[in-house]
């Protein structure tokens, strides 16, 4: 363990060493915002890994040429961005970069995956039940006919992400537990022959409940994002419909937006 510990605090002072810090005292951005955004932009390439230490505060203010108040308040931005993490008896530590997902038709296994994000599966739930009536509409069935429900908990290295419930038609594929919490669930859709084409989908936010914030690690009333989604075929045969979950503090959409010609 405490090899483990020496390699992080090694990995991290050379990877700090690595880093150009442009700070502007002439600038009417604060130095701590400054240092801030560029800790913030190391995280996001990786420069800075999870799990990295960053050392403590007097060392990086004497490094840096900045006063202590100065380097802690930006540490404690990031803290509270959920980038770094403070423990005692370790450090200020980098915990990892916040998910940014871009708003297109893919999972979010798939692109947490391609992100480096280390995703992981837990499915709390996997079974037949009758649709209710915004199901039903969704999916283009009569109401209360069978459907599958899938409610899963996603995590990036090891903390939880988001709460997924999603609900298919009951004949749409065969679904196995195990192979759904290594996988993703339009990945196996996509392994049975079924090519997604377009969605249809609504962003929102609203508090956490007590149960939502227990599985996701949050305090009650933390802010989520939500996402509400059905999705369809190149037939446009409804082949999904999914309540989304996500930690504000930790996730993020991107948007493009064009100028209407």
């Amino acid at each position: 363990m405490a090899k483990t510990a020496g390699r992080a605090r090694t990995t991290a002072a050379s990877a700090l060493g690595s880093l150009d810090f442009a700070l502007d005292r002439g600038s009417p951005v604060p130095l701590y915002h400054q240092l801030a955004q560029q800790l913030e932009a190391a995280i996001g390439r990786g420069v800075l890994a999870p799990g990295n230490l960053l050392g403590n505060e007097v060392d990086l203010s004497v490094r840096l040429g900045l006063s202590r108040p100065t380097v802690r308040q930006a540490i404690q931005s990031l803290v509270d961005k959920g980038l770094l993490v403070r423990r005692r008896g370790v450090g200020t530590q980098v915990v990892h970069s916040q998910v940014r997902r871009p708003l297109e038709l893919s999972s979010l296994y798939d692109d947490l995956e391609a992100a480096g994000q280390a995703p992981a599966t837990e499915v709390v739930r996997h079974e037949v039940v009758a649709a209710a009536c915004d199901v039903a509409a969704a999916l283009g069935v009569p109401e209360g006919s069978e459907v599958t429900v899938l409610d899963r908990l996603r995590r990036t290295h090891g903390r939880p992400v988001a709460l997924l419930c999603n609900y298919l038609p009951v004949s749409l594929l065969d679904l196995d537990s195990a192979r759904l919490e290594s996988t993703g669930l339009y990945r196996m859709m996509r392994s049975a022959g079924i090519t997604l084409h377009s969605a249809r989908q609504t962003i929102g936010a609203r508090a956490a409940t007590a149960g939502e914030a227990s599985r996701l690690d949050e305090r009650e009333g933390a802010a989520l994002l939500t996402m509400r989604r059905t999705a369809y075929d190149d037939t446009g045969r409804p082949v999904e419909y999914g309540t989304h979950i996500y930690r504000a503090s930790l996730y993020t959409f991107d948007f493009q937006l064009l100028v209407r010609p």
